[in-house]
C-alpha cells in the first residue's frame, strides 16, 4: 500500500514537473524551406513537397482578454486548454505558403450567413513592420501605426450573398418565384454563378475597430481547408512583395496563428492563437534580432513578479481562477502569456498608452471603463504607470509569461 501511495506520489510530482516544462516552454522559430522546382502559390495540401519542409509544434492558447456577452459561449469555453497546432513553411523567389494542422473532433461548417452557428476556421497573421523588435504589433489586430495582414478562412458551404449589383431577384427562395421547368433551371443557374463558394479574406488593421477588409485585389493570396481523421489542414500562400507589405529582402518574418472551433461558438476574439513566431527564410541572412526576441526566455524572477502582480493589479485584472478581479474593470489576463510577448508586456506595463485593448463588455459600468474617449475618439488607458523600476518590471513579465493555459494532450 505505501508503495502504491509513494508511487502516485512520484507520478503526480512527474507529470506536475512535465507539465511545468510544457507551459514554460517558449515556441521556437520555424523554418521556412526554399524550394526551386514549385510555384509555391499553386500547390495544394497533398502535394509531396510538404513531405519534406519540417513540422514545427506550436502551442496556441485560449484567448481570455474580453468576455463575450454570450452565456452558452462562456460556458462552452470556460474550460478551455491550450492547443498545438503543426506547422510548415516553404517559400520560392516570390511566394511563402503555411501548413497547418490541428486537431478538432468535430467539422463546423456554416451554412451561408447563419446567425445561430458558427464555423470552423483558421487565421495567419503577418506583421507590415518588425525593424524594432521591441515594439511589434499587438497580437490582436495589431496596433495604432503598427499595421498586420489577417489572413482568415473558414468553413462555410456556397450560398448566395447580395453582390450589390442590384439583382434582387435572385434574393428570392426558389419556392417563391413564379418560375417552372426550365425557367425556373434558368433561375438556379443564375443564382449559382452568383453564390459564394468560398471564405477567404484578407483584412489590414491597425487595432481595433481599424480592421479593413482588401478588395481591390491588391493582397495576393489564397486559402483552403480540408477535414479528415478529426483534424483540420489548412494552406494559405500569398507573395513575398505587394501594395501592402514587403519581404522580398526579408531573413525573417513575425507571423501568428489562430483557429476557430465552431462547436464552441467561436468567432472573433473567441479563438485560440499563438504569440509571434519568427519564421526564417532558409538561406536568407539577418533576422537574428527578431528571432532572438521571440525565442528568449524572460530575465526576470518570477516568483518576485507573482508577488508584486498580485498586489498591485488583481484590484483590476482577472489572474486565474483565485485571482478574480471585478469583471469588465480591465483585460482578462488569465492567459496572457500563451499569446504576447515579453516586449509587449513590459511595454504595456511602462506605457499603458501605448496599446489599449478597447472592447470591454458594453454591459459594464460606465465608472469601470478601462480607457477614456476624448472628442477627437482618441483614448487614454485609465491604468496608472504603477511600476518604473526595470527590475520589478522584469520580474513582472517573467510572472506575467507563465499564465497560460494547461496543453491538451
Amino acid at each position: 500500500m505505501r508503495v502504491a501511495v509513494m508511487r502516485n506520489k512520484m507520478l503526480k510530482s512527474a507529470v506536475a514537473a512535465a507539465l511545468a516544462m510544457t507551459t514554460a516552454i517558449a515556441n521556437p522559430s520555424i523554418m521556412a524551406m526554399k524550394v526551386d522546382n514549385v510555384k509555391v502559390e499553386e500547390i495544394g495540401a497533398d502535394h509531396k513537397i510538404w513531405d519534406k519542409a519540417k513540422d514545427v509544434n506550436i502551442t496556441i492558447s485560449p484567448q481570455t482578454t474580453i468576455r463575450f456577452n454570450d452565456k452558452k459561449a462562456n460556458v462552452l469555453n470556460a474550460d478551455n486548454v491550450g492547443k498545438m497546432v503543426k506547422v510548415s513553411a516553404i517559400y520560392d523567389s516570390s511566394a511563402i505558403a503555411f501548413k497547418v494542422r490541428w486537431a478538432d473532433g468535430t467539422q463546423n461548417i456554416q451554412n451561408g450567413m447563419e446567425s445561430d452557428e458558427y464555423p470552423d476556421g483558421f487565421a495567419i497573421q503577418l506583421a507590415v513592420e518588425s525593424n524594432d523588435t521591441a515594439k511589434l504589433p499587438y497580437i490582436g489586430m495589431g496596433s495604432e501605426e503598427r499595421p498586420v495582414l489577417v489572413h482568415l478562412q473558414k468553413a462555410v458551404n456556397s450560398h448566395y450573398k447580395p453582390n450589390g449589383n442590384s439583382d434582387v431577384l435572385l434574393q428570392v427562395n426558389r419556392h417563391q418565384v413564379n418560375a417552372f421547368d426550365e425557367n425556373l433551371t434558368e433561375f438556379d443557374q443564375k443564382v449559382s454563378k452568383a453564390g459564394i463558394y468560398d471564405y477567404q479574406k484578407v483584412f489590414i488593421s491597425e487595432g481595433f475597430r481599424s480592421m479593413t477588409e482588401i478588395k481591390e485585389g491588391s493582397d495576393k493570396f489564397s486559402m483552403e481547408m480540408e477535414y479528415e481523421v478529426a483534424g483540420w489542414t489548412g494552406i494559405m500562400s500569398r507573395l513575398l512583395k505587394d501594395k501592402n507589405i514587403d519581404f522580398s529582402q526579408a531573413g525573417v518574418i513575425p507571423v501568428a496563428f489562430a483557429v476557430w472551433d465552431g462547436e464552441k461558438l467561436g468567432r472573433g476574439g473567441l479563438k485560440h492563437l499563438s504569440a509571434w513566431i519568427a519564421v526564417k527564410l532558409e538561406g536568407r541572412k539577418g533576422g537574428g534580432d527578431l528571432i532572438k526576441e521571440l525565442t528568449a526566455k524572460p530575465i526576470g524572477d518570477a516568483k518576485a513578479g507573482k508577488a508584486n502582480v498580485e498586489t498591485m493589479c488583481t484590484s483590476c485584472h482577472t489572474l486565474n481562477a483565485e485571482k478574480v478581479a471585478m469583471p469588465f474593470t480591465a483585460p482578462d489576463l488569465t492567459n496572457i502569456g500563451g499569446y504576447s510577448t515579453a516586449a509587449y508586456l513590459a511595454e504595456s506595463i511602462k506605457d499603458p498608452n501605448a496599446v489599449i485593448v478597447p472592447g470591454y463588455n458594453r454591459t459594464a459600468h460606465k465608472n469601470f471603463a478601462w480607457y477614456t474617449v476624448n472628442e477627437g475618439g482618441e483614448r487614454t488607458s485609465t491604468m496608472p504607470s504603477m511600476m518604473t523600476d526595470e527590475t520589478m518590471i522584469n520580474n513582472a513579465v517573467a510572472y506575467l509569461k507563465t499564465l497560460k493555459a494547461k496543453i491538451e494532450k
